[in-house]
């Protein structure tokens, strides 16, 4: 699997009903939930584009309550997973890169406190928190886009056995959420959400999108223009 990159030189299930796209997603008080049909929403419109913004991933069985945290075990009763949380990311100044546990990528390297940070590894899906990355929005500025995904290291695709969800925690306004509502057995790779701002406004819009491949995979469907050698944890 791909994991470790050079860079190139830079060249520079909720309410359907929700508001229009660019602001959408279900109407809560609470909680927004990105859809097919309300798929983006504007943090900077909801006063939510600032301090830390915290990127959960969880899932749960289905034939029971329990929380799991970074989906556990999507194979049931059977053999356990490795599944991944990670982003791509690429700053106002061109710089671009990946965060994941692959190759202790833990943080984006930048010129004071990392703007992104992976909080650890969940090898085995019992950590009741999950995995958890941070965002520091204070410094939205310095942000071009963010690409969260996550990727099955270890063991057989299923995510149709997991009722996956993303949640999304501003530092004020409601939680975002991203349902991982549709599978595809034959992608490891789930692409969950992107992170853009376009003129000082900063978007999240959901894509749950599978993609049979990895992170170099990913990079070529969102044109991120990086390049990719094997590595490994």
């Amino acid at each position: 699997m791909a994991i470790d990159y050079s860079k190139r030189p830079s060249s520079g299930g909720g309410s359907g009903g929700g508001p229009a796209a660019g602001d959408g997603g279900g109407v809560s008080l609470s909680k927004v939930t990105l859809t097919k049909a309300s798929p983006s929403v504007s943090l900077t419109k909801r006063g939510a584009a600032g301090g830390q913004l915290r990127v959960n991933l969880q899932w749960s069985t289905g034939a029971a309550p329990q929380k799991k945290g970074l989906f556990g075990r999507l194979t049931g009763g059977g053999g356990g997973i490795d599944l991944d949380l990670a982003c791509l990311w690429e700053f106002s100044d061109g710089s671009k890169g990946v965060v994941q546990a692959l190759g202790n990528a833990f943080q984006a390297p930048y010129s004071g406190a990392p703007i992104i940070r992976l909080d650890g590894d969940d090898r085995s899906g019992s950590a009741a928190a999950g995995e958890n990355m941070f965002i520091d929005l204070s410094r939205v500025d310095e942000i071009r886009r963010i690409l969260v995904f996550a990727f099955i290291y270890e063991g057989v695709p299923n995510w149709a056995s997991a009722d996956g969800v993303v949640t999304l925690y501003p530092a004020q306004g409601p939680e975002i959420e991203v349902r991982l509502d549709e599978a595809d057995t034959g992608a490891p790779t789930c692409v969950i959400a992107l992170l853009e701002n376009k003129g000082g406004e900063l978007t999240v819009r959901r894509e749950v999108r599978y993609i049979r491949g990895g992170q170099a995979d990913v990079d070529r469907a969102y044109g991120w223009g990086m390049n990719w050698t094997p590595g490994r944890k």
